[in-house]
């Protein structure tokens, strides 16, 4: 079932919403045409967009030409001479009259309303009525991350947590940009909460020094070492940016797959480059970019028009957290290089003139819509009290702001103005394509005149405001929830135009600002310096609370309710404000983010050469060596007529006449099989050399993300948990198919690398012919702490000197993570599992060995473990005699099977009491087998050496002297043991099962006294029956005589 978290929702006055992607308003082309525009996002209609709605029907006259007989009355000479003025009250009326019949008429000719966005469904525009809203409405998942109840069940348990939760940043950039005052605002106040960060980056900037001072050393990740990085130490990744998908690429394949991932978005040059791919009938780049945006638990945008536009590429995990620190940067930038009086001047304004901005709504921009029309019918008192007027010191010139800056809506403004009869240049027209900082700072007053709410605080408005300029909004929920009505702008009813002129004439005082309107505008400029700060951060620490799986060894973050910090973190950044302007900021519409992050997946896809005009982005084109979907189906019928020929081929060569070889060519046509065959599995330099050796490890490993991590050479060898990432061009153990258990995905999660041991011994001598065995986890290279090369050498010494005596070598100590913060007395073993197990791991251990040796409950049954504060080992890397490994994995097998007996819950398969999260409880088991080795080696004697994984220095751990009177060599011994696993054999080939879901016979071979006595039964069978059959034809050709058969018979 597809996940879509998008739900365009219109609601016509009564706040009903109707799901308009979901009720398949489409285009007829199975895309849809839809825009929304961030005040800085470049949509523009670009020429193959007007090409084809002038192939569609829907193409309309302009204002000028228009053919209404209304239009033409109103304009015929001599009406108005007939009713000449005789009062106030009838020119209002002709004012009024004339708004309406132009709203009127805009409305008719508003036959469709195209967006050059992205829909999974649907035409949004003919959905949208007069009066309607359009929204943004997150999916149930999208939902569940923004409003789940966080930590509060956790909180509730008693937790033993022994460090702080990590995440890992990947940085797409280290600039000194807003992106970076954001991300740095939020990473500290996280920090606040108890967060540890590892910090990656692509490449390396300016602002590395600040991050190093925050979160420590900084990783670049290099482009031939992406992929060695062991994201699995960490509680969850985030990723700032498109330019971050190489480095999360390893994110995308097993074992990472499971880490939690939240990708910040805040780009649109992918949303430029989708309507293209549906053009051209590239449907295969639109589907790689979904799969990596649906890899992500949460794909973050900081504004609810991107997710919009993105919206072909939902998989439901869509998420908005605002944030306004852009257009705080673009406006403070723009205020340090730039004066309003010289703008003025270049623009043909005088000082005098008294500027009023109207700012339109930013969904509709390309023709005069009636979302404009009404706009302009609300400021017609306005236009009309003020227009007119000039005083002695200025005039009033209104400035509208919306759209492209095309010749047609400009003519559609200049109509109405004449119309009002307002004098020339009193009324002028900006498009959103255009510098809208150069527009925003010639202002005095700010007028928002649309009819359509936003979703979130509009980023225009921001920027006018930190302009300092003073603002009137309509009564918007949005808006009232950040302005203070009178104190940091000023509200009037929607589609009231009475209103808006009551809230806009306490701002004049005798043709200048007053008072009132100097102090919004100062009001206003502070109120936006920490706009959304609060809300920004918040939203993130509750997104991970939603997110993160916080393992047991974790202590939980702090409450949300104690962050009370609320400002960005403007004093790292004061040098970098106004030093330079991106080409982003100026435009409110242009491309964010560097098109060479979207070029590079086509290019690694088809070869694609995209030439992009820097000034318009629109103007993009595909070079002839792009595919088109008849270049395709051309290829397809080449190949298959290519293979029909093939095997017409064939089969003619099958029936022709062929001169009979000779055995030379025969023999050289078999050698080369042969050698073809032979190529194919052909073993690396590492099994060559490993011949004669006396030790092999086996790193046991699950995904092909871990490759970077595995070792070449003739000392290891990998073992792969899963057939399909076996690494094909070495000689890799494929554990699924040599234990076809693994082939269940459920055992194979639950008994992680122990299951890898399991395979090797299954008939280990088809395997393994070498008198000592090791495994190592691929996650040691990862957390460094594998064998070094002078520590392989100094193993490899030691092994060929004790050839006696039960001995253990492990190289990575259990307390890896160092000791509890606070905690003056060492932990013990028991400890150390019960922290890793959610408390529970004494309590079940005393449960499975109960169980496995059958012990009534009055006898003790937990193994005592010593405190004497040498190391233990962990992650399985260790060396041992191979009959030693044998030993231990008949051990294993017994005490897995007790363990999974114990935890067998025929109602509830999922539950797990040795885990505290999701992820922990998909490997229930690992934690406890993973410090089995211990108890085994510890209680059955063997000896216990600590080899140091840098510079191979040995140890010995807990004596044997030492071990007296604390061993339970009772449970352990040799013989026990065996006998446990031939009853156990025993009941397997009697199908004598004691539980429906049985684990021990599908982990090893199944031998007891039984099967060989019926082995040797059968073999002694087949002996006779063989001897019985040669007697017989021996008897019947001395009785018959010898026949030869005829030929063809």
């Amino acid at each position: 079932m597809v996940r879509n978290s998008l739900s365009l929702e219109i609601d016509d006055n009564g706040g009903a919403g109707r799901d308009v992607a979901g009720n398949g308003i489409g285009n007829g082309n199975g895309e849809s045409s839809f825009n929304t525009v961030r005040d800085r996002l470049r949509i523009k209609r670009n020429s193959s967009d007007k090409r084809d709605r002038s192939h569609s029907g829907l193409d309309r006259p302009s204002l000028r030409n228009r053919p209404h007989h209304i239009t033409r009355s109103l304009n015929r000479k001599g009406l108005v001479s007939l009713l000449k003025p005789r009062g106030t009250c009838l020119l209002y009326f002709l004012v009024a009259f004339t708004v309406c019949a132009f709203v009127m008429s805009s409305l008719l000719l508003q036959n469709s309303i195209t967006w050059q966005g992205n829909v999974k469904r649907g035409q949004v525009g003919k959905g949208i009525g007069f009066g309607s809203t359009l929204k943004y409405v997150p999916g149930g998942i999208a939902k569940m991350l923004i409003e789940g109840e966080g930590l509060d069940p956790l909180r509730s348990v008693v937790r033993i947590g022994v460090r702080p939760p990590r995440l890992a940043l990947i940085l797409g950039n280290m600039k000194k940009d807003p992106r970076t005052l954001m991300l740095v605002t939020v990473m500290k106040n996280l920090q606040q909460l108890g967060y540890v960060f590892k910090v990656f980056a692509v490449e390396s900037g300016e602002a590395r020094s600040l991050w190093e001072q925050l979160a420590g050393h900084v990783k670049i990740l290099v482009s031939d070492q992406l992929g060695h990085a062991d994201w699995t130490i960490f509680e969850g990744v985030i990723a700032d940016s498109l330019e971050a998908k190489e480095a999360i690429s390893s994110l995308m394949q097993e074992p990472f797959r499971s880490v939690p991932l939240i990708w910040i978005v805040h780009e649109d040059i992918l949303a430029q480059r989708l309507p293209v791919y549906q053009r051209m009938g590239q449907n295969f780049l639109t589907s790689h970019w979904r799969s990596a945006f649906a890899r992500a638990n949460a794909i973050v945008f900081p504004h609810f028009t991107l997710p919009m536009l993105h919206s072909v590429l939902d998989d439901g995990n869509f998420v908005v957290i605002p944030e306004s620190v852009v257009d705080v940067w673009a406006a403070e930038s723009y205020s340090e290089t730039h004066t309003k009086q010289k703008l003025r001047d270049v623009n043909g304004f005088s000082e005098d003139d008294l500027i009023i901005m109207v700012l339109g709504s930013s969904f509709f921009y390309d023709e005069f819509s009636w979302d404009n029309a009404v706009a302009m019918h609300l400021l017609g008192p306005l236009l009309t009290r003020f227009g007119r007027r000039k005083d002695t010191d200025g005039s009033f010139k209104f400035v509208f702001l919306y759209g492209n800056s095309t010749q047609g809506l400009s003519d559609a403004v200049q109509e109405v103005a004449s119309r009002l009869g307002l004098t020339q240049g009193t009324v002028q027209h900006f498009g959103l394509n255009e510098d809208v900082n150069r527009v925003l700072l010639m202002a005095d007053i700010l007028v928002y005149a649309a009819s359509q709410e936003e979703q979130s605080f509009p980023p225009l408005i921001v920027r006018a405001m930190s302009f300092g300029i003073p603002i009137i909004t309509p009564d918007f929920p949005v808006m009232k929830q950040y302005i203070t009505d009178g104190v940091h702008g000023i509200f009037f009813r929607r589609n009231d135009p009475d209103a808006l002129l009551k809230a806009f004439s306490p701002l004049i005082s005798d043709g200048r600002l007053s008072k009132l309107a100097q102090t919004i505008a100062s009001s206003g400029r502070l109120l936006t310096k920490n706009m959304m700060a609060t809300e920004c951060i918040t939203g993130y620490a509750r997104l991970l609370e939603n997110i993160l799986h916080f393992p047991s060894d974790t202590f939980l973050p702090g409450s949300i309710s104690q962050l009370q910090v609320t400002t960005w973190d403007w004093s790292q950044f004061r040098n970098e404000i106004g030093q330079s302007i991106s080409v982003g900021q100026d435009s409110a519409y242009v491309s964010i983010g560097r098109p060479e992050i979207v070029s590079r997946v086509e290019e690694k896809f088809m070869g694609v050469v995209e030439s992009t005009n820097p000034v318009d982005n629109n103007t993009s084109f595909v070079s002839d060596e792009f595919l088109s979907k008849l270049d395709w189906d051309v290829l397809d019928e080449i190949e298959g007529a290519e293979e029909y020929e093939k095997v017409e081929s064939e089969e003619l060569e099958d029936r022709m006449e062929r001169d009979v070889e000779d055995w030379e060519e025969i023999y050289r046509n078999a050698r080369k099989s042969e050698k073809l065959k032979f190529e194919v599995n052909e073993r690396d330099e590492g099994e060559l050399e490993r011949t004669g050796q006396s030790l092999c490890i086996y790193e046991i490993y699950n995904g092909a993300g871990a490759w970077p991590f595995l070792h070449h050479g003739s000392l290891y060898r990998g073992l792969s948990l899963s057939s399909k990432d076996r690494r094909l061009s070495s000689d890799d153990v494929d554990a699924a198919d040599r234990l076809p258990l693994l082939n269940d995905t459920y055992y194979r999660d639950i008994l992680c690398e122990i299951g890898g041991m399991f395979s090797v011994a299954n008939k280990v001598d088809s395997i393994h012919m070498r008198p000592w065995i090791g495994f190592q986890s691929w996650r040691a290279a990862g957390r460094k702490v594998s064998l070094s090369s002078k520590a392989e050498e100094s193993l490899e010494n030691i092994i060929q000197q004790e050839t006696k005596g039960e001995i253990i070598y492990f190289w990575t100590r259990l307390d890896i993570d160092g000791d509890t913060p606070g905690s003056k007395s060492p932990r013990t073993f028991w400890s150390m599992c019960d922290i890793l197990n959610q408390g529970n791991c004494r309590t079940t251990f005393e449960d499975a060995f109960r169980y496995m040796y059958g012990l009534p409950e009055h006898i003790e049954a937990l193994p005592p473990m010593p405190e004497d504060n040498h190391h233990w080992s962990s992650l399985h890397n260790w060396v041992m005699p191979t009959p030693s490994f044998l030993e231990f994995v008949m051990f294993s097998r017994m005490f897995s099977e007790s363990l999974d007996a114990v935890h067998n819950n025929p109602n509830d398969s999922k539950s797990c009491s040795l885990a505290s999260s999701l992820l922990e409880r998909k490997h229930c088991y690992c934690r406890v087998l993973e410090l089995l080795v211990n108890v085994w080696a510890y209680h059955s004697g063997r000896k216990m050496v600590y080899i140091n994984p840098r510079d191979g220095s040995l140890e010995e751990q807990h004596p044997l002297p030492q071990r007296r009177g604390l061993m339970w060599a009772k449970y352990f011994n040799f013989t026990l043991l065996k006998t446990m696993d031939e009853d156990l054999a025993e009941a397997t080939d009697d199908n004598d099962h004691p539980r429906e879901r049985w684990l021990w016979p599908l982990t090893g071979e199944v031998h007891w006294k039984g099967v060989y006595e019926r082995e040797r039964e059968e073999r002694y069978r087949l002996k006779m029956d063989k001897k019985r059959k040669t007697k017989e034809k021996l008897y019947d050709r001395i009785k018959n005589g010898y026949k030869q058969k005829s030929l063809g018979g």
